[in-house]
């Protein structure tokens, strides 16, 4: 009977995971290059960031 190669599977999966990892960097890189660099700072969204945030309702 074969022997498993155990080895060859582990490093399988290490291969799977590194494609998997290249791929997320790779689309994350591209989101943040297709993202504009600085908004146009109107009033509104002046407004907007200096709000506080509201607190969570407690129950």
């Amino acid at each position: 009977m074969a022997k498993v190669n155990y080895q060859y599977e582990k490093r399988q999966k290490e291969l799977q995971k590194k494609r998997k990892k290249d791929e997320k960097e790779k689309l994350k890189q591209i989101r943040k290059n297709a993202q504009p660099q600085e908004a146009e700072v109107t009033p509104e969204t002046q407004a907007d960031k200096n709000t506080p945030p509201v607190p969570p309702a407690e129950g």
